[in-house]
């Protein structure tokens, strides 16, 4: 890490802009995956790309309010932050507060206002581990050592799969092990924590049966066509019609009610249909740029909490892309987890940009 210097850079603006951008056409994209489903069943085309402008709109004030508040201070706020996300994911199980869809209970509501806490609870999580390690990074070459952070990881993950969530549980824990990692514990310590969680992967899918289907339907998606192989077998058909080229903006058919969720978790294979192999390539190099700057950001941060408060809000970014990627690719067996910036869904949206505020903020110091 870099001496520390007195005084402040301009900061890393084209993250800044990269994002606003992402965010942007994000919109366009709901728009165009989503108008004849929203016309039909709300009456207007535009319900849920107008839900998602209100979104771009609160994420931007709190990306330029976390690019200007100094970063040092959500130091302090690591307990409260974890003790928030703890209340909010259970108030999720409280009848009347929690709010279920598609058999599953993942959103508290208030009057007209819905929020999914798991999308909290990785940023808090990331916060919370940030600090810990900074202040006891002599600590982290032994189990006892790190042994808050797994608990409250553990903790999070725990609250997150009895939703049912399976997809936000694999990126708690994918980022658990890999803010362990960049904490430089040593290598016989990371083992024994790895071992176990590589153990429970298995175990939690055999103890939910449809977790089984799902995987069956990955391995083989086209013997149920209509049941668990149905959104896979959409999903790679879009994919398959977009070729190099794509269709064209708004000439996609499966969004037609053929694929399900075409404007959140599975609008990636929708960008697939109309912008074709070369324009998935331009987006995902965005999406590589958003990381690269967040890496670069991390390496030349001047102190311990700054470089993994950077490093933790990044992988949270880059974790969740890539499980979307692979899911609608059909790489990894269907599981539910919004594209970020570009999904329908303003917690995801909101929290998302506050977060590279917050990488343009270290970037400065």
């Amino acid at each position: 890490m870099k001496p520390l210097k007195s005084t402040k850079k301009a900061g890393d603006i084209p993250l800044l802009i990269c994002v606003f951008l992402m965010a942007c056409f994000g919109c366009v994209m709901i728009y165009s995956a989503s108008y004849y489903t929203a016309g039909v069943q709300f009456g207007d085309k535009f319900y849920f790309v107008k839900k998602q402008i209100a979104g771009l709109i609160l994420g931007t004030a709190a990306m330029l309010g976390a690019a200007f508040l100094p970063y040092q201070k959500l130091a302090k706020l690591k307990f409260p932050a974890i003790i928030i996300s703890v209340i909010l994911l259970a108030l999720v199980f409280v009848p009347g507060i929690g709010v279920t869809n598609y058999g599953a209970t993942r959103w508290i509501g208030f009057g007209g206002l819905t929020i999914q806490p798991s999308e909290i609870a990785k940023y808090s999580f990331a916060l919370f581990a940030a600090a810990y390690f900074a202040k006891n990074y002599k600590k982290v070459k032994t189990v006892t050592g790190i042994l808050p952070v797994l608990a409250v990881g553990l903790l999070l993950c725990l609250l997150v799969i009895i939703e049912p969530n399976m997809s936000i549980t694999m990126c708690l824990g994918l980022l658990m092990l890999a803010i362990i990692f960049l904490s430089g514990t040593n290598f016989k310590t990371f083992l024994i924590i790895i071992i176990p969680c590589a153990i429970a992967v298995p175990l939690l899918i055999i103890l939910e049966p449809y977790r089984l289907q799902r995987l069956s339907a990955f391995i083989d998606p086209w013997a149920s066509p209509k049941g668990e192989g149905y959104q896979l077998i959409q999903s790679l058909y879009a994919l398959g019609n977009g070729g190099l080229f794509g269709r064209g903006i708004f000439n996609s058919t499966q969004k037609y009610r053929f694929l399900p969720f075409a404007e959140s978790d599975f609008i990636l294979a929708i960008m697939g249909e109309e912008l074709g192999f070369f324009g998935l390539l331009v987006f995902f190099a965005a999406c590589g740029f958003i990381i690269f700057r967040g890496i670069r950001i991390a390496k030349n941060c001047s102190d311990r909490f700054g470089y993994m408060l950077a490093a933790g809000f990044t992988l949270v970014y880059g974790i969740q892309v890539m499980i979307n990627a692979l899911v609608v690719s059909g790489a990894i067996p269907p599981t539910g987890l919004p594209l970020p910036l570009i999904s329908s869904g303003n917690t995801s949206l909101i929290i998302t940009m506050a977060s590279m505020g917050v990488l343009y903020n270290i970037s400065r110091n």
